[in-house]
């Protein structure tokens, strides 16, 4: 491993670590530090089913033979190596974990809110529980007898259960072991019993399952339990099957059923296990000694306190803010009109998704609107974008649709959208194997005084209203006709990806992003010889293309500024004495998902501006169509720029990094609070406002 450059898995590791330090912020709200372990939970089962499962194949095929070897050895990293490194790292977080949510859990007790369990109950409490379990819980439990079960990859990934020991305490026979699915998928984690004296109890339905084993065993004669809380992990990536005969969907499908079947690459389990329950379920699971992971907790699967109820005093959570509407978007308006007079840039969440929804909505009944094309990689579960689509296709528009099949773990939701849209009469592109298109695109054509005339949306994100009010993105509203073209005409490449268009406004990859953007710098580097205004800022979610990083080291060694806000995963390291000296990395973790990609070049005082759908890693500038837009009005850019500015002087959530692993607040002791979130939502509301007072 180039020794100027950070491993990208650790990289990931210390941004998971930044979220541990909003969890540990006293200054967040107490639920939303529960959120956030529940997002580094979440994260981090992540990073095993993908990451740590890749270095896993890499290592194994590394054994299996010479070849192998040889071809594992060009690699610049040992797999191996890289495994120890994540394990010692994670176990050194898994501390910080623990003790954070015990601290956690002590602070909401203070102000009212326990959690309890099956051993704690109060009389009163225990009918409740036991109400609640007839009634609700029992029903979705279907209970699994250890020594029946024939397949274990069947039982799901990442989902909890419960590793029972059953016994008779009349007879002596041998006792049998059980386990059970925790039903989340259909009910909530957590059950809130009834208030009383404004305090709340809530028990994990883990507890709710525990406290009732009885009225699931005693009819098969078991009276006595002990049960123990388990999960594990498997292997996420998807083999595809090569087999012609078969349409791209049913190989998604059948490689979906392997999935679930995949090779488990982490055991959690509760270390007060008895040895002989721990034997029968390692036989059974076959796993591996680097696979196990004791745990000190009675309940895994902190995730779901993503989804943990909102109770208790509001104090408890963050402030709810309202998206704005644009001001150039006022209710009424027709937005084709808008568009005719200027471009117009949302940013989500706060500015309103729903002026996606009315865009789609107005085009789906306007007699001049011809056709409508829409690229999708991950939908709402309810998602109205597709409603709004289905809608145009029933009112005679020509509707086309790219739906990202390979989007990874939404790809069961995406197979089904596809096959509504489909019965819609919606023109589905077919999927490219091993080219995913990650670009998020809408094209309308609009007949105007016989003339095709183009409207576009450009964004950084999904077209999802639910991630929209989560995840901050910039999405362009435009109608400038040489980008509306190539937007309409990328989805002639999807469907023919080796037949180049000659595009001259958006740029793509797999085809020439990198050479693009290694122009861009170089041409930075010239400004700045020739004493020319010189300096680039980015903004992104993960910096991990080895050449890109090599040609900023060599902009930063000319003597070009460069300021970089990459919220996750960052090989470069900045600082670094005759490498990296003139560059800054921050990353910003707060309430949303720093999610959108902004680029800025000097240009020797014209500067250029754009946004994109791509990080800068090799899977979205070699593997993955991607859409880099450039910014042209100056209104938008003076918005852009002035965000980026915001970011960049936060000193709030803004944390330096470098090659270090502290993860350091940037300047918290300044005299000027900044929070750049808060100031972004605030820059935004105080131009509606003067807006609203000019009308």
């Amino acid at each position: 491993m180039n020794k100027n450059l950070v491993d990208r898995e650790i990289s990931w590791l210390r941004f998971n670590a930044r979220l541990l330090q909003e969890a540990n912020d006293k200054s967040n709200p107490l639920l939303e530090r529960l959120r956030f372990i529940g997002i580094y939970s979440n994260n981090r089962d992540e990073f095993f089913r993908v990451r740590v499962a890749t270095l896993r194949r890499l290592s194994a095929l590394k054994k299996q033979n010479k070849q192998n070897r040889e071809q594992v050895d060009l690699l610049d990293y040992d797999p191996m190596k890289v495994l120890k490194q994540i394990r010692k790292t994670i176990d050194q977080q898994e501390q910080i974990y623990m003790s954070t949510y015990d601290v956690i859990v002590e602070e909401l007790k203070q102000v009212g809110i326990n959690f309890v369990d099956d051993q704690n109950l109060t009389p009163l409490q225990k009918q409740e529980v036991l109400r609640y379990f007839r009634t609700e819980v029992h029903q979705n439990l279907f209970p699994i007898m250890l020594k029946s079960l024939k397949d274990a990859g069947n039982l799901k990934d990442n989902s909890n259960y419960l590793a029972i020991i059953l016994k008779n305490s009349k007879e002596l026979g041998e006792e049998n072991y059980a386990l059970i699915q925790i039903p989340t998928e259909k009910m909530s984690r957590f059950f809130i019993l009834s208030e009383k004296d404004e305090a709340y109890n809530v028990m994990f339905l883990d507890d709710v399952i525990r406290f009732n084993l009885r009225e699931i065993f005693l009819p098969f004669g078991y009276d006595t339990f002990e049960s123990y809380s388990i999960k594990f992990t498997r292997d996420s990536e998807m083999d595809m099957d090569n087999d012609v005969s078969k349409s791209f969907v049913e190989t998604m499908i059948e490689s979906l059923k392997q999935r679930k079947k995949g090779h488990p690459v982490r055991f959690i389990y509760d270390k007060k296990m008895p040895k002989r329950l721990f034997e029968k379920l390692q036989k059974k699971f076959k796993f591996s000694k680097d696979d196990l992971i004791p745990s000190e907790w009675r309940n895994h699967n902190f995730k779901d306190f993503m989804y943990f109820p909102y109770i208790g005093d509001t104090k408890l959570r963050a402030e709810k803010i309202m998206s704005l509407r644009h001001p150039d978007l006022p209710v009424y308006k027709n937005i084709f009109c808008a568009l005719r007079k200027k471009d117009i840039m949302l940013h989500y969440p706060y500015q309103t998704f729903s002026h996606v929804i009315d865009l789609l909505r107005e085009a789906s009944i306007d007699p001049k609107v011809t056709s409508i094309k829409a690229t999708l990689y991950r939908a709402a579960s309810d998602s109205k974008v597709i409603n709004a689509l289905i809608n145009a296709a029933r009112n005679g528009k020509d509707v086309t649709v790219f739906m990202e099949l390979q989007a990874r773990f939404d790809e069961e939701a995406n197979i089904y959208w596809t096959g509504k849209l489909q019965e819609e009469g919606v023109k589905i592109i077919k999927t490219i194997t091993g080219l995913k298109v990650h670009c998020k695109l809408i094209s309308i054509c609009r007949r105007e005084e016989n003339n095709e005339v183009y409207y576009s949306n450009i964004s950084t994100g999904n077209f999802n209203e639910s991630t929209a009010q989560q995840y901050a993105d910039d999405s362009l509203f435009t109608a400038n006709q040489s980008i509306g073209r190539e937007v309409s005409q990328m989805f002639k490449l999807f469907e023919m990806p080796y037949l180049l268009p000659d595009f001259r406004q958006l740029i793509i990859s797999p085809y020439y992003m990198r050479n693009f953007f290694v122009k861009l710098i170089d041409n930075e580097i010239k400004n700045q010889e020739k004493g020319k205004g010189a300096s680039i800022i980015l903004k992104m979610n993960s910096l991990a293309d080895e050449q890109l990083v090599e040609k900023l080291y060599q902009a930063s060694q000319a003597g070009v500024k460069i300021k970089i806000i990459c919220r996750g995963i960052c090989i470069l390291i900045p600082g670094l004495k005759g490498v990296s000296e003139n560059i800054e990395v921050i990353s910003i973790v707060d309430r949303y998902l720093e999610h959108s990609r902004v680029f800025y070049f000097e240009n020797g005082g014209n500067p250029l501006y754009y946004i994109a759908s791509a990080d800068w890693m090799v899977r979205n500038l070699d593997r993955r169509f991607e859409v880099v837009c450039p910014v042209k009005s100056a209104e938008i850019q003076k918005e852009l720029f002035e965000m980026l500015q915001m970011q960049l002087h936060d000193n709030r959530r803004a944390r330096i990094v470098n090659g270090k692993r502290s993860n350091e607040y940037k300047n918290q002791k300044a005299a000027e609070p900044i929070r750049s979130q808060e100031a972004t939502y605030n820059y935004f509301k105080q131009k509606s406002e003067k807006m609203q007072k000019r009308q």
